[in-house]
């Protein structure tokens, strides 16, 4: 059986995610292999996955601080509001002023409200919006409360072609899971009156998983580089030690004493070092939420 754990992969472009998870499934020799977060396919960057109990991470790892660099450019939509997507509305953007997109970024920075975009996962009615999208139907999608911690422009340069005048704008995005980056760049576009989209993205950390610990699919088809569970999980959350008496309680499902370590999941270890569950404290109680070795 293959050793349980995370692998960081630095997914190369035009890969879908489940292309990636199809290819560590032959390179771990086991068909339990999940990811956490899906890159679209012009995406790359960072991308982890969890191999047999790891797997257990992955919804909880979802939920993490993302960070981004990304490019957007102005004065052309697109219907996918990135490059992949059908060309819409071209605008002259040659007049927009670095300190109006510094401004812009400020404005989409923080606590907002974001409408995803019509190629989402989300469903409507019982469909996934990218199904109705492909199908010629607009779908109305409601906005939801997302958190961009920092929308930095680090560079604004001006691109002229034969299909217009725009203005193409590198930043580095930190922001909550569910943040959908093209939406950032499609809003940026809208702010400043001449549309925009997303023309590259790369994803360089996902909780505490960052580039550093990213192996492309030819390293790792070299070397086959994970982290161990235990590692994993004392990475991504705060460790608590059990007693003996504690492990067996949470390895039977069974709750103990709350600790001072907050709302969100707890890494719990045995008194030899094995990670046994993740925990979550509730007002008079912790429960255990995922068992990796129970009774």
């Amino acid at each position: 059986m293959a050793e349980s754990g995370v692998v960081v992969v630095d997914k190369p472009a035009d890969w879908t995610s489940h292309d990636v998870v199809a290819k560590t499934r032959g390179l771990a020799r086991t068909r339990r292999v999940g990811h956490a977060g899906t890159l679209d396919p012009m995406a790359t960057g960072v991308l982890v996955l969890g191999i047999e109990k790891g797997t257990k991470l992955l919804g909880h790892l979802t939920l993490t601080e993302k960070v981004y660099e990304t490019t957007v450019r102005l004065g052309l939509t697109t219907n996918t509001d990135d490059a992949e997507g059908e060309p819409g509305v071209r605008v002259d953007a040659s007049g927009v002023s670095a300190d109006a997109v510094r401004a812009a970024a400020e404005k989409l920075t923080g606590r907002i409200q974001q409408v995803p975009p019509q190629v989402s996962a989300i469903k409507v009615d019982g469909k996934r919006a990218y199904k109705s999208a492909r199908e010629g139907k607009e779908v109305v999608l409601r906005a939801r409360t997302v958190t961009v911690s920092e929308f930095a422009v680090t560079d604004v340069r001006r691109v002229s072609d034969a299909d217009g005048d725009f203005v193409d704008v590198d930043a580095a995005v930190t922001c909550s899971s569910g943040t959908y980056i093209r939406s950032l760049a499609r809003d940026m576009g809208t702010g400043l009156g001449v549309g925009g989209h997303l023309t590259a993205l790369r994803r360089t950390r996902v909780g505490p998983y960052d580039l550093s610990r990213a192996r492309t699919l030819d390293q790792l088809a070299q070397e086959f580089a994970q982290v161990p569970l235990a590692e994993a999980v004392a990475a991504a959350f705060p460790p608590r030690a059990l007693t003996e008496q504690e492990t067996r309680r949470i390895q039977h499902g069974n709750r103990i004493e709350p600790d001072g370590s907050g709302s969100g999941p707890v890494g719990l270890f045995a008194p030899d070092g094995r990670v046994i569950a993740l925990g979550e404290n509730r007002r008079d109680h912790m429960k255990p939420v995922v068992v990796f070795e129970p009774a």
